[in-house]
Protein backbone atom coordinates (compact mmCIF):
# COMPACT_ATOMS: atom_id res chain seq x y z
CA UNK A 1 0.00 0.00 0.00
CA UNK A 2 1.08 3.70 -1.25
CA UNK A 3 1.28 5.79 1.96
CA UNK A 4 0.55 9.53 1.03
CA UNK A 5 1.48 12.51 3.17
CA UNK A 6 0.92 16.48 2.27
CA UNK A 7 4.97 16.61 2.82
CA UNK A 8 7.78 14.09 2.25
CA UNK A 9 10.92 15.84 4.01
CA UNK A 10 14.58 13.74 2.28
CA UNK A 11 16.85 14.76 5.34
CA UNK A 12 16.41 15.30 8.67
CA UNK A 13 19.25 17.85 9.40
CA UNK A 14 18.90 21.29 10.43
CA UNK A 15 17.02 22.08 7.49
CA UNK A 16 15.19 19.28 6.95
CA UNK A 17 13.77 18.57 10.50
CA UNK A 18 12.69 22.46 11.08
CA UNK A 19 10.91 22.31 8.16
CA UNK A 20 9.35 18.69 9.06
CA UNK A 21 7.81 20.62 12.42
CA UNK A 22 6.78 23.62 11.09
CA UNK A 23 4.72 21.67 8.47
CA UNK A 24 3.15 19.48 11.05
CA UNK A 25 2.90 23.25 13.18
CA UNK A 26 0.64 24.36 10.32
CA UNK A 27 -1.45 21.21 10.14
CA UNK A 28 0.13 18.96 7.14
CA UNK A 29 0.93 15.31 7.46
CA UNK A 30 4.80 15.00 7.59
CA UNK A 31 6.94 12.40 6.83
CA UNK A 32 10.71 12.96 7.50
CA UNK A 33 13.15 10.23 6.15
CA UNK A 34 16.83 10.17 7.47
CA UNK A 35 19.58 7.47 6.21
CA UNK A 36 22.54 8.51 8.85
CA UNK A 37 23.66 6.15 11.38
CA UNK A 38 25.69 7.51 13.64
CA UNK A 39 27.55 5.25 15.74
CA UNK A 40 25.61 2.38 15.71
CA UNK A 41 22.33 3.99 16.35
CA UNK A 42 19.88 5.83 13.45
CA UNK A 43 19.94 9.60 14.07
CA UNK A 44 18.51 13.06 13.16
CA UNK A 45 20.37 16.29 13.32
CA UNK A 46 22.52 15.75 9.90
CA UNK A 47 25.87 16.37 9.25
CA UNK A 48 25.73 19.36 12.30
CA UNK A 49 24.94 18.14 15.16
CA UNK A 50 26.50 14.47 14.99
CA UNK A 51 29.50 15.23 13.20
CA UNK A 52 29.83 19.17 12.83
CA UNK A 53 28.83 22.35 14.65
CA UNK A 54 27.91 20.55 17.65
CA UNK A 55 30.91 17.99 18.46
CA UNK A 56 33.41 20.66 17.20
CA UNK A 57 31.85 23.14 19.42
CA UNK A 58 32.06 20.80 22.05
CA UNK A 59 35.53 19.83 22.16
CA UNK A 60 36.21 24.08 21.29
CA UNK A 61 34.87 24.39 24.78
CA UNK A 62 36.78 21.41 25.96
CA UNK A 63 40.43 22.31 24.66
CA UNK A 64 39.37 26.01 26.27
CA UNK A 65 39.40 25.04 29.31
CA UNK A 66 42.37 22.73 29.02
CA UNK A 67 44.53 24.92 27.26
CA UNK A 68 43.11 28.16 30.34
CA UNK A 69 44.24 25.81 33.03
CA UNK A 70 47.52 24.41 31.31
CA UNK A 71 48.41 28.31 31.16
CA UNK A 72 47.08 28.70 34.77
CA UNK A 73 45.58 31.23 36.53
CA UNK A 74 48.35 32.83 38.83
CA UNK A 75 47.16 36.03 38.02
CA UNK A 76 43.87 35.74 38.89
CA UNK A 77 45.23 34.55 42.14
CA UNK A 78 44.76 30.78 42.08
CA UNK A 79 46.99 28.38 41.49
CA UNK A 80 46.34 24.59 40.20
CA UNK A 81 47.94 21.30 40.56
CA UNK A 82 49.62 18.80 37.79
CA UNK A 83 46.58 19.61 34.48
CA UNK A 84 46.09 15.92 33.38
CA UNK A 85 44.60 15.17 29.60
CA UNK A 86 41.62 12.64 29.10
CA UNK A 87 41.42 12.51 25.68
CA UNK A 88 38.64 9.61 25.75
CA UNK A 89 36.67 11.53 28.88
CA UNK A 90 37.17 14.31 26.48
CA UNK A 91 35.11 12.68 23.64
CA UNK A 92 33.11 11.03 25.51
CA UNK A 93 31.58 14.61 26.78
CA UNK A 94 31.46 15.61 22.99
CA UNK A 95 29.33 12.59 22.17
CA UNK A 96 27.09 12.86 25.22
CA UNK A 97 26.37 16.06 23.91
CA UNK A 98 25.18 14.66 20.45
CA UNK A 99 23.06 11.96 21.61
CA UNK A 100 21.13 14.14 23.62
CA UNK A 101 20.43 16.91 21.28
CA UNK A 102 19.82 14.04 18.76
CA UNK A 103 17.15 12.64 20.98
CA UNK A 104 15.63 15.70 21.48
CA UNK A 105 15.16 16.18 17.92
CA UNK A 106 13.55 12.89 17.58
CA UNK A 107 11.37 12.87 20.29
CA UNK A 108 10.12 16.78 18.90
CA UNK A 109 9.11 14.55 15.67
CA UNK A 110 7.00 12.09 17.31
CA UNK A 111 5.69 15.36 19.82
CA UNK A 112 4.42 16.51 16.65
CA UNK A 113 3.35 13.59 14.94
CA UNK A 114 6.05 13.11 12.07
CA UNK A 115 6.81 10.02 10.99
CA UNK A 116 10.04 9.37 10.65
CA UNK A 117 11.27 6.81 8.37
CA UNK A 118 15.02 5.43 8.68
CA UNK A 119 16.60 4.71 5.50
CA UNK A 120 17.07 6.41 1.97
CA UNK A 121 14.84 8.78 -0.01
CA UNK A 122 14.61 9.06 -3.96
CA UNK A 123 12.30 11.53 -5.92
CA UNK A 124 10.86 9.95 -8.74
CA UNK A 125 8.32 11.40 -11.51
CA UNK A 126 4.99 12.66 -10.47
CA UNK A 127 6.66 13.69 -6.67
CA UNK A 128 6.44 10.28 -5.93
CA UNK A 129 9.46 9.09 -3.56
CA UNK A 130 11.26 5.89 -3.30
CA UNK A 131 11.50 5.17 0.28
CA UNK A 132 14.83 2.28 1.09
CA UNK A 133 14.49 0.98 4.88
CA UNK A 134 18.07 0.99 6.43
CA UNK A 135 17.53 -2.58 7.36
CA UNK A 136 17.02 -3.85 3.74
CA UNK A 137 13.42 -4.37 3.95
CA UNK A 138 11.15 -3.68 1.04
CA UNK A 139 11.20 -0.98 -0.67
CA UNK A 140 8.26 1.37 -0.24
CA UNK A 141 6.90 4.24 -2.73
CA UNK A 142 5.04 7.52 -1.02
CA UNK A 143 3.05 9.70 -2.75
CA UNK A 144 3.74 13.23 -1.49
CA UNK A 145 1.84 16.93 -2.05
CA UNK A 146 4.66 18.30 -1.66
CA UNK A 147 8.56 17.78 -1.38
CA UNK A 148 11.83 18.92 0.35
CA UNK A 149 14.90 17.84 -0.83
CA UNK A 150 16.96 18.41 2.11
CA UNK A 151 20.22 15.79 1.79
CA UNK A 152 23.18 18.19 2.94
CA UNK A 153 26.60 18.07 1.52
CA UNK A 154 29.52 16.03 2.21
CA UNK A 155 33.62 16.89 2.51
CA UNK A 156 35.13 17.51 -0.95
CA UNK A 157 37.86 14.86 -1.12
CA UNK A 158 40.85 15.74 -3.55
CA UNK A 159 43.00 13.48 -5.21
CA UNK A 160 46.12 14.23 -3.90
CA UNK A 161 45.53 14.13 -0.67
CA UNK A 162 43.11 10.64 -0.20
CA UNK A 163 41.92 10.11 3.03
CA UNK A 164 43.59 6.63 4.88
CA UNK A 165 42.22 5.59 7.80
CA UNK A 166 43.12 7.30 11.00
CA UNK A 167 45.65 9.44 9.15
CA UNK A 168 44.96 11.23 6.61
CA UNK A 169 40.78 12.42 7.80
CA UNK A 170 38.51 14.74 6.61
CA UNK A 171 36.47 16.72 9.06
CA UNK A 172 34.53 13.73 10.35
CA UNK A 173 37.77 11.61 11.42
CA UNK A 174 39.47 15.08 12.83
CA UNK A 175 36.45 14.53 16.05
CA UNK A 176 38.07 11.26 16.66
CA UNK A 177 41.37 10.94 17.34
CA UNK A 178 42.56 8.96 19.82
CA UNK A 179 45.41 10.53 20.74
CA UNK A 180 46.67 14.41 20.58
CA UNK A 181 49.00 14.41 17.42
CA UNK A 182 52.62 15.62 17.74
CA UNK A 183 52.47 17.07 14.26
CA UNK A 184 49.28 17.99 12.83
CA UNK A 185 49.03 19.07 9.41
CA UNK A 186 45.94 20.91 7.79
CA UNK A 187 44.75 21.68 4.20
CA UNK A 188 42.58 24.23 3.88
CA UNK A 189 42.42 27.75 6.38
CA UNK A 190 39.05 28.12 6.06
CA UNK A 191 36.32 27.77 8.48
CA UNK A 192 36.70 24.35 9.38
CA UNK A 193 40.24 24.08 9.05
CA UNK A 194 40.57 26.94 11.58
CA UNK A 195 38.46 25.61 14.09
CA UNK A 196 39.70 22.30 13.93
CA UNK A 197 43.66 23.31 14.35
CA UNK A 198 42.80 25.85 16.64
CA UNK A 199 41.07 22.63 18.55
CA UNK A 200 44.22 20.49 18.25
CA UNK A 201 46.87 23.08 19.05
CA UNK A 202 45.56 24.14 22.30
CA UNK A 203 45.36 20.26 23.34
CA UNK A 204 49.09 19.95 22.45
CA UNK A 205 49.61 19.82 18.88
CA UNK A 206 52.26 21.65 16.57
CA UNK A 207 49.77 22.89 13.94
CA UNK A 208 50.82 23.74 10.18
CA UNK A 209 47.92 25.07 7.79
CA UNK A 210 48.54 24.79 3.99
CA UNK A 211 46.45 26.92 2.17
CA UNK A 212 46.17 27.41 -1.57
CA UNK A 213 45.37 30.79 -1.87
CA UNK A 214 47.42 33.22 -1.54
CA UNK A 215 44.81 35.68 0.65
CA UNK A 216 44.29 34.80 4.10
CA UNK A 217 39.98 34.68 4.64
CA UNK A 218 39.54 36.41 1.86
CA UNK A 219 35.39 36.24 2.57
CA UNK A 220 35.78 38.00 5.58
CA UNK A 221 36.54 42.38 5.84
CA UNK A 222 40.31 42.85 5.30
CA UNK A 223 40.77 44.65 8.78
CA UNK A 224 39.11 40.98 10.30
CA UNK A 225 41.31 39.07 8.46
CA UNK A 226 44.43 40.68 8.93
CA UNK A 227 43.67 40.76 12.94
CA UNK A 228 42.33 37.12 13.06
CA UNK A 229 45.87 35.82 11.24
CA UNK A 230 47.79 37.73 13.95
CA UNK A 231 46.08 36.26 16.57
CA UNK A 232 45.86 32.89 15.18
CA UNK A 233 49.45 33.16 14.67
CA UNK A 234 50.69 34.07 17.70
CA UNK A 235 48.75 31.38 19.32
CA UNK A 236 50.59 28.76 17.31
CA UNK A 237 49.15 28.22 13.86
CA UNK A 238 51.87 28.29 11.46
CA UNK A 239 49.33 29.50 8.40
CA UNK A 240 50.83 28.89 5.22
CA UNK A 241 49.53 31.11 2.56
CA UNK A 242 50.27 30.11 -1.49
CA UNK A 243 50.70 26.30 -0.09
CA UNK A 244 49.60 23.90 -3.08
CA UNK A 245 49.28 20.64 -2.11
CA UNK A 246 50.90 18.01 -5.25
CA UNK A 247 50.73 15.04 -3.28
CA UNK A 248 50.98 12.62 0.06
CA UNK A 249 52.52 9.01 0.73
CA UNK A 250 51.48 7.48 4.11
CA UNK A 251 54.25 5.35 5.98
CA UNK A 252 54.84 4.13 9.31
CA UNK A 253 51.54 5.68 10.66
CA UNK A 254 52.68 9.54 9.39
CA UNK A 255 51.95 10.88 6.26
CA UNK A 256 54.17 13.11 4.65
CA UNK A 257 53.05 15.85 2.61
CA UNK A 258 54.29 17.61 -0.80
CA UNK A 259 53.49 21.19 -1.62
CA UNK A 260 55.07 24.17 -3.50
CA UNK A 261 54.82 27.60 -2.24
CA UNK A 262 56.55 31.05 -3.13
CA UNK A 263 59.91 29.39 -2.29
CA UNK A 264 59.51 26.09 -4.78
CA UNK A 265 58.82 22.62 -3.34
CA UNK A 266 58.10 21.71 0.12
CA UNK A 267 57.88 19.08 2.25
CA UNK A 268 56.76 18.24 6.03
CA UNK A 269 55.89 15.14 7.85
CA UNK A 270 52.81 15.30 10.14
CA UNK A 271 51.22 12.16 12.47
CA UNK A 272 47.62 13.19 11.10
CA UNK A 273 46.73 15.20 8.25
CA UNK A 274 43.24 17.02 7.97
CA UNK A 275 41.68 17.86 4.96
CA UNK A 276 39.33 20.68 4.89
CA UNK A 277 39.14 21.93 1.56
CA UNK A 278 35.17 22.66 1.27
CA UNK A 279 31.96 21.01 1.08
CA UNK A 280 29.77 19.55 -1.93
CA UNK A 281 26.16 18.70 -2.12
CA UNK A 282 24.53 14.91 -1.88
CA UNK A 283 23.08 14.21 -4.63
CA UNK A 284 24.04 10.86 -5.19
CA UNK A 285 20.73 8.67 -5.18
CA UNK A 286 18.73 11.54 -4.43
CA UNK A 287 16.69 11.63 -7.66
CA UNK A 288 15.58 9.77 -10.54
CA UNK A 289 16.50 10.35 -14.32
CA UNK A 290 13.02 11.20 -14.69
CA UNK A 291 12.04 13.53 -11.38
CA UNK A 292 11.84 16.80 -13.29
CA UNK A 293 14.26 18.46 -11.22
CA UNK A 294 17.24 20.23 -12.71
CA UNK A 295 20.56 20.71 -11.02
CA UNK A 296 23.15 23.50 -12.22
CA UNK A 297 26.39 23.66 -13.32
CA UNK A 298 28.34 23.37 -9.99
CA UNK A 299 26.16 20.11 -9.01
CA UNK A 300 23.10 22.05 -6.90
CA UNK A 301 19.26 21.62 -7.29
CA UNK A 302 18.37 24.84 -9.03
CA UNK A 303 15.80 26.97 -7.09
CA UNK A 304 14.50 30.13 -6.88
CA UNK A 305 14.46 32.23 -4.52
CA UNK A 306 11.89 30.33 -2.13
CA UNK A 307 14.04 27.37 -2.78
CA UNK A 308 11.44 25.92 -5.49
CA UNK A 309 12.47 23.30 -7.73
CA UNK A 310 11.98 23.20 -11.30
CA UNK A 311 8.99 20.95 -10.63
CA UNK A 312 6.09 22.34 -8.63
CA UNK A 313 5.50 21.58 -5.02
CA UNK A 314 9.02 20.21 -4.96
CA UNK A 315 11.31 22.69 -2.72
CA UNK A 316 15.35 22.04 -1.98
CA UNK A 317 17.36 23.78 0.91
CA UNK A 318 20.06 24.05 2.64
CA UNK A 319 23.38 23.27 1.51
CA UNK A 320 21.99 21.27 -1.59
CA UNK A 321 21.18 25.19 -3.40
CA UNK A 322 23.36 28.19 -3.93
CA UNK A 323 24.36 30.46 -1.16
CA UNK A 324 26.52 29.52 1.90
CA UNK A 325 26.23 26.17 3.83
CA UNK A 326 24.92 27.29 6.90
CA UNK A 327 22.86 25.30 9.23
CA UNK A 328 21.09 28.20 10.48
CA UNK A 329 20.41 29.36 6.47
CA UNK A 330 18.89 25.82 5.79
CA UNK A 331 17.10 26.13 9.06
CA UNK A 332 15.35 29.28 7.77
CA UNK A 333 15.18 27.99 4.25
CA UNK A 334 12.74 24.95 5.60
CA UNK A 335 10.94 26.96 7.96
CA UNK A 336 10.10 29.62 4.51
CA UNK A 337 9.52 26.36 2.43
CA UNK A 338 7.03 24.73 4.63
CA UNK A 339 5.10 27.91 5.54
CA UNK A 340 4.82 29.09 1.62
CA UNK A 341 3.50 25.17 1.17
CA UNK A 342 0.76 25.32 3.44
CA UNK A 343 -0.38 29.24 2.00
CA UNK A 344 1.61 31.52 4.09
CA UNK A 345 3.52 34.50 2.09
CA UNK A 346 7.20 33.71 3.26
CA UNK A 347 10.57 35.19 2.40
CA UNK A 348 13.93 34.67 3.43
CA UNK A 349 16.92 38.18 3.34
CA UNK A 350 19.82 36.49 1.95
CA UNK A 351 21.79 39.32 2.44
CA UNK A 352 21.63 39.32 5.89
CA UNK A 353 23.04 35.53 6.90
CA UNK A 354 25.80 35.64 9.49
CA UNK A 355 28.90 33.86 9.96
CA UNK A 356 30.67 32.81 11.93
CA UNK A 357 34.03 31.36 12.75
CA UNK A 358 34.48 29.60 16.29
CA UNK A 359 37.90 29.98 17.08
CA UNK A 360 39.22 31.83 20.12
CA UNK A 361 38.29 34.88 19.55
CA UNK A 362 35.40 34.15 17.66
CA UNK A 363 34.66 35.98 14.34
CA UNK A 364 31.76 36.81 12.95
CA UNK A 365 30.07 39.21 10.41
CA UNK A 366 27.15 40.42 8.69
CA UNK A 367 26.01 42.15 5.91
CA UNK A 368 28.94 44.14 3.48
CA UNK A 369 32.53 43.93 4.18
CA UNK A 370 34.23 47.62 3.09
CA UNK A 371 35.85 46.16 -0.01
CA UNK A 372 32.49 44.83 -0.85
CA UNK A 373 30.47 48.55 -0.27
CA UNK A 374 32.95 50.43 -1.96
CA UNK A 375 32.97 48.03 -4.92
CA UNK A 376 29.61 48.28 -5.06
CA UNK A 377 29.28 52.47 -5.27
CA UNK A 378 28.70 53.46 -2.13
CA UNK A 379 30.76 55.95 -0.24
CA UNK A 380 31.59 54.60 2.93
CA UNK A 381 32.89 55.43 6.34
CA UNK A 382 33.95 52.97 8.71
CA UNK A 383 34.54 53.08 12.42
CA UNK A 384 36.27 50.17 14.72
CA UNK A 385 36.80 50.04 18.85
CA UNK A 386 38.98 47.94 20.51
CA UNK A 387 37.72 45.58 22.97
CA UNK A 388 41.40 46.12 25.03
CA UNK A 389 40.20 49.01 26.83
CA UNK A 390 36.67 47.93 27.56
CA UNK A 391 36.42 46.92 31.19
CA UNK A 392 34.30 43.87 31.25
CA UNK A 393 36.48 42.38 28.21
CA UNK A 394 39.90 43.29 30.94
CA UNK A 395 37.90 42.15 33.50
CA UNK A 396 37.47 38.92 32.08
CA UNK A 397 41.35 38.33 31.09
CA UNK A 398 39.77 38.33 27.48
CA UNK A 399 40.20 41.61 25.25
CA UNK A 400 41.49 40.91 22.01
CA UNK A 401 39.94 42.20 18.75
CA UNK A 402 37.70 44.72 17.78
CA UNK A 403 34.07 45.51 16.60
CA UNK A 404 33.92 47.47 12.78
CA UNK A 405 31.44 49.06 11.60
CA UNK A 406 30.84 49.84 7.59
CA UNK A 407 28.19 52.11 6.99
CA UNK A 408 26.88 54.65 3.95
CA UNK A 409 28.48 57.96 4.45
CA UNK A 410 25.46 60.05 2.36
CA UNK A 411 22.75 57.84 4.03
CA UNK A 412 24.22 57.39 7.84
CA UNK A 413 22.47 53.58 6.87
CA UNK A 414 24.58 50.76 8.41
CA UNK A 415 25.85 47.98 5.54
CA UNK A 416 27.45 46.03 7.34
CA UNK A 417 29.14 44.78 11.09
CA UNK A 418 32.37 42.47 11.71
CA UNK A 419 33.53 41.76 14.90
CA UNK A 420 36.94 39.67 16.55
CA UNK A 421 36.90 39.29 19.89
CA UNK A 422 35.35 37.68 22.78
CA UNK A 423 31.60 36.24 22.21
CA UNK A 424 32.16 37.84 18.71
CA UNK A 425 28.83 34.78 17.72
CA UNK A 426 26.26 36.82 19.88
CA UNK A 427 27.76 40.09 19.67
CA UNK A 428 27.03 40.31 15.88
CA UNK A 429 23.40 39.60 16.64
CA UNK A 430 22.78 43.28 17.36
CA UNK A 431 24.27 44.10 13.77
CA UNK A 432 22.00 41.91 12.68
CA UNK A 433 18.77 43.35 14.29
CA UNK A 434 20.11 46.22 13.32
CA UNK A 435 20.45 45.93 9.74
CA UNK A 436 17.23 43.90 9.12
CA UNK A 437 15.28 47.18 10.84
CA UNK A 438 17.04 49.60 8.45
CA UNK A 439 18.94 51.17 11.39
CA UNK A 440 21.72 54.05 10.93
CA UNK A 441 24.53 54.48 12.82
CA UNK A 442 22.99 57.12 14.85
CA UNK A 443 20.22 54.92 15.70
CA UNK A 444 23.01 52.88 17.54
CA UNK A 445 24.56 56.31 18.67
CA UNK A 446 21.79 57.44 20.31
CA UNK A 447 20.89 54.15 22.54
CA UNK A 448 22.50 53.82 26.42
CA UNK A 449 24.49 50.44 26.11
CA UNK A 450 24.75 48.81 30.22
CA UNK A 451 27.86 49.22 31.95
CA UNK A 452 30.10 46.92 32.43
CA UNK A 453 29.10 44.77 29.30
CA UNK A 454 30.79 43.39 26.07
CA UNK A 455 28.64 45.11 24.17
CA UNK A 456 29.82 48.90 24.92
CA UNK A 457 32.25 48.18 22.45
CA UNK A 458 29.38 48.08 19.87
CA UNK A 459 28.27 51.22 20.96
CA UNK A 460 31.99 52.66 20.73
CA UNK A 461 32.46 51.67 16.99
CA UNK A 462 29.05 52.68 16.46
CA UNK A 463 30.29 56.74 17.87
CA UNK A 464 33.62 55.77 16.06
CA UNK A 465 32.13 56.09 12.74
CA UNK A 466 31.63 60.09 13.37
CA UNK A 467 34.93 60.23 15.45
CA UNK A 468 32.81 60.13 18.31
CA UNK A 469 34.35 57.43 20.92
CA UNK A 470 34.18 58.55 24.22
CA UNK A 471 37.31 55.71 25.32
CA UNK A 472 39.71 56.06 23.07
CA UNK A 473 41.39 59.48 21.20
CA UNK A 474 40.44 60.64 18.18
CA UNK A 475 41.37 61.93 15.26
CA UNK A 476 39.69 65.25 14.40
CA UNK A 477 38.21 65.12 11.35
CA UNK A 478 38.33 68.35 8.77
Amino acid sequence: MTQQADLVVIGGGPGGYEAAIRAAQLGLSVICIERRVHKGKPSLGGTCLNVGCIPSKALLDSSHKYHDLKAGYDNHGISTGEVKLDLAAMLARKDKVVDQLTGGIAQLLKGNGITWLQGSGKLLAGKQVEFTPLEGGEVQILQAKNVILASGSEPVNIPVAKLVDGVVVDSTGALEFAEVPKRLGVIGAGVIGLELGSVWGRLGSEVIVLEAVDQFLPIADRAIAKETQKILTKQGLDIRLGARVTGTQVANGQVTVNFTDAKGEQQEVFDKLIVAVGRRPVTAGLLSSDSGVSLDERGFVAVDDQCRASVPGVFAIGDLVRGQMLAHKAMEEGVMAAEIMAGHHAQFNYDLIISVIYTHPEVAWVGMTEERAKAEGFDVKTGQFAFAVNGRALASDDNQGFVKFVADAKTDRLLGMHVIGPAAGDIIHQGLIALEFGASVEDLQLMCFAHPTLSEVVHEAALAVDGRAIHAIQRKRK
